[in-house]
């Protein structure tokens, strides 16, 4: 039996995949350009908890309002980093990085 994800889990996990990608193209984007800030590290952080953000909602685990809170925080410090940077990729990471923050507070209560 196939269970349907509620409508607000299923945006949180599109939004943290979403960031995922952005990040992931950001990252590959800035990879040998010189940068004033923690840009493209940032990336992979958030790349890499957006992605079990996602992984813990789809599987309905325990601490995913947990996961979902500390996603919003480093989804939170990556944009500031990204948006930083006049470069469209970095833009559209940071816009990617907000939209994720603001999905997983929702869902971390």
């Amino acid at each position: 039996m196939n269970e349907q994800l509620a409508p607000a889990v299923q945006e949180c996990i599109d939004a943290c995949d979403a960031c995922a990608t952005a990040c992931g193209q950001c990252f590959a984007e800035m990879t040998g350009k010189a940068s004033h800030n923690d840009c493209p590290a940032c990336c992979i952080e958030c790349a890499a908890i957006a992605r079990l953000c996602s992984d813990a909602m789809a599987r309905n685990s325990p601490f995913a309002k947990q996961l979902c809170a500390l996603c919003a925080d480093i989804c939170d410090w990556c944009a500031s980093e990204c948006e930083a940077h006049d470069m469209a990729h970095c833009q559209r990471c940071a816009e990617a990085c907000r939209r994720c923050a603001a999905a997983c507070r929702s869902m971390a209560g």
